[in-house]
C-alpha cells in the first residue's frame, strides 16, 4: 500500500496522467485518433526529443542550462549525412556522433564548471559558434541524396509497431534512471542540483559531476543528430533550430525543477512524447499546424512559472518548519512562553 502512495506522489505520475488527459479530450474531439496506430505514432515521432530530453536532464538535474543541443543536433546530422554520402558505414556515423556531441558536451561543461561562466550565457554562445560550423561544413547547402544503411533503419519497426530508434531511446531512459537512482555516482547529480556546497563538503566533485552532466548532454544529443539524419534523409542547415526549448519544457513538464535537485528521466520521456505530440493532437483537434509554436511557448511559459511557484511554496515552508522548531526550542516546559 506504502509503495501505491508513493507512486501516486512521484512527479511523474502527474505528466502520465497529464498525456492519458490529452489524448483522450484528443479522442473525444476526434474519435479516429483513439486507435493504435495514432497513439503509437506519437511515442514514435517523440525519438529524438527523448534523447534530448534525457540529455538536457543530467544537466537541469545539477541546476545548470544547456541552450547548445539544438545545434549539436544539426552539426551530427550533417556530418552524418555527409558521410553516408561517402559511403561510410552505420558505425562510422555513430562514433562520429557520439565523439562530436561529447565534446562539444566536454567544452560547454569545462566552460561553465571550471571557468565559472553562467550556463546560458556560455551555452548560448556555443549555440551560435556550432551553428556557424553547420554552414561551414555544408557550404550553406541542404545535405541530401544520401541513402545506404542509415536510410533503410529510419522507420524500420520492432515490435508492435514501434520503431527501433525508439526502442532504443526507451532502453537509455531506462539504464540512465537505473544509474540515477541505484548507482552511487548517478545520486551525484541530483545531490549537486540540490546544494553544491553541501556536496562538495562531503567529498562529492562537483567540477567533475558538471563536467559529465555536459558530456552526457552532448552525447545524447549526438545520437539524436544520427536519428534525425536517418529518419528524414535529409539534412538542412537550420536542422535542431528550437529543439532545446522544446527539451527544456519536455524535462520541466516531467517533474525536472530547474532549479535542480529534483526529477527523474522518466519523467522527462513522458514530457519528451507530450511536447512532440502537440503538433499532430492539433490536427486531430482541428486546429491548424500554425498554432503548434504558439501552444509550445504557452505550455513553456505555464510550466516553468507553475515550477517557480512550486519552488518558492517549499522554500516557504522549509523556512516556516525551522522557525517553529525554534519557537518551540525557546518554549519552557509546561506550555505557554514566559
Amino acid at each position: 500500500m506504502n509503495k501505491v502512495k508513493s507512486l501516486f506522489r512521484a512527479r511523474w505520475m502527474s505528466s502520465l496522467i497529464f498525456l492519458i488527459l490529452l489524448f483522450l479530450i484528443t479522442g473525444i474531439a476526434d474519435p479516429a485518433f483513439l486507435n493504435y496506430s495514432s497513439i503509437i505514432s506519437c511515442f514514435n515521432t517523440a525519438t529524438m526529443y527523448t534523447l534530448l530530453a534525457v540529455g538536457i536532464a543530467f544537466v537541469i538535474m545539477t541546476g545548470e542550462i544547456d541552450v547548445s543541443i539544438g545545434s549539436t543536433l544539426g552539426l551530427t546530422a550533417a556530418m552524418t549525412g555527409l558521410i553516408a554520402q561517402q559511403g561510410g558505414s552505420v558505425v562510422t556515423m555513430l562514433l562520429v556522433c557520439v565523439a562530436a556531441g561529447a565534446f562539444i558536451g566536454l567544452c560547454n561543461g569545462l566552460g561553465v564548471a571550471y571557468f565559472g561562466v553562467p550556463s546560458l550565457i556560455f551555452t548560448l554562445g556555443t549555440n551560435s559558434v556550432v551553428r556557424g560550423m553547420i554552414y561551414i561544413l555544408t557550404d550553406g547547402r541542404t545535405v541530401e541524396n544520401f541513402g545506404g544503411a542509415i536510410s533503410s533503419y529510419g522507420n524500420k519497426t520492432l515490435l508492435a509497431g514501434i520503431t527501433v530508434y525508439y526502442a532504443i531511446a526507451v532502453a537509455l531512459v531506462a539504464v540512465s534512471h537505473l544509474v540515477l537512482t541505484k548507482t552511487r555516482k548517478g545520486k551525484y547529480f541530483i545531490a549537486v542540483g540540490d546544494n553544491a556546497g553541501g556536496a562538495n563538503l562531503v567529498g562529492i566533485s562537483v567540477l567533475g559531476t558538471k563536467i559529465l552532466a555536459y558530456v552526457l548532454c552532448g552525447l545524447f544529443a549526438g545520437l539524436g543528430g544520427f536519428v534525425f539524419a536517418s529518419k528524414y534523409g535529409q539534412v538542412m542547415t537550420v536542422a535542431g533550430n528550437g529543439y532545446e526549448m522544446t527539451a527544456i519544457a519536455a524535462c520541466v513538464l516531467g517533474g525536472i525543477s530547474l532549479s535542480g535537485g529534483l526529477g527523474n528521466m522518466v519523467g522527462a520521456a513522458l514530457g519528451a512524447v507530450i511536447m512532440s505530440s502537440i503538433s499532430r493532437l492539433l490536427v486531430f483537434i482541428g486546429l491548424p499546424s500554425t498554432y503548434d509554436n504558439t501552444i509550445t511557448g504557452i505550455m513553456l511559459i505555464v510550466i516553468v512559472v507553475v515550477d517557480a511557484l512550486a519552488q518558492r511554496r517549499s522554500v516557504e515552508m522549509a523556512r516556516r518548519k525551522r522557525l517553529l522548531s525554534k519557537t518551540a526550542e525557546h518554549t519552557p516546559e509546561g506550555g505557554a512562553k514566559q
